[in-house]
This record gives structure tokens, C-alpha cells and sequence, in this order.
């Protein structure tokens, strides 16, 4: 069930990156965006499947969309507005993975 869920939230961590990058060019599509990805990292637990998943989805589609395109331009503008989403990719992985619960200590047997 974990395996579904994180597939799921993968998928709607790239849907929310594609957002990201087609309204990065507008001020309030910017700001907009970078609430509502906070918004959900925030609401979701912390967790391999669960905000980790949503994160490293993020983080591949706007990864996979910074590539050049056939034309020979970007998707992702090189001014404030591109570097922006760029570093919040980044604060994003540190935060997925900086929040990860603690593996729990096995106790011995005496």
C-alpha cells in the first residue's frame, strides 16, 4: 500500500513541479507555486513514501524540464525567476531528506 501511495505522490510531486516551471515567469505565478508546493511538503508526513516521494517528483520533473529543448531554448528562464525555482529544488531535497525519521535501535536480548 506505501509502494502505491508513494507512486501516487510522486506523480502529483511532478504535476506541481510542471505547474512550478509553466507560471515561473509570472511574479504571483512564482509565489504562487512555491505555496503550494510548501503547502504540501508541510502537510505530508515525513517519510520515504511520503514526503520524500512528493519531493524527489518535484525535483526530477524540474530537473528533467531544465534540459535543453530541441529549438535550443529553455524552459527555465536564467533571471531571479529561473534561479528560484531552481534553488527551491534544491531546499526541497535537503528538507525531504533532512526529515526523515530515524531508523529505530534494536534493543538485545539479555
Amino acid at each position: 500500500m506505501r509502494v502505491l501511495a508513494a507512486l501516487g505522490l510522486c506523480l502529483v510531486g511532478a504535476g506541481t513541479g510542471v505547474a512550478t516551471v509553466a507560471l515561473h515567469d509570472l511574479w504571483w505565478g512564482l509565489l504562487l507555486a512555491l505555496a503550494a508546493t510548501a503547502a504540501a511538503v508541510t502537510a505530508l508526513a515525513a517519510g520515504w513514501w511520503s514526503r520524500l516521494a512528493f519531493v524527489v517528483g518535484w525535483d526530477a520533473m524540474v530537473g528533467w524540464l531544465t534540459l535543453p529543448r530541441a529549438e535550443g531554448d529553455y524552459l527555465i528562464s536564467q533571471d531571479a525567476q529561473g534561479y528560484t525555482v531552481l534553488g527551491a529544488g534544491l531546499v526541497l531535497l535537503v528538507v525531504g531528506i533532512a526529515t526523515l525519521p530515524r531508523p529505530a535501535r534494536h534493543r538485545e536480548a539479555s
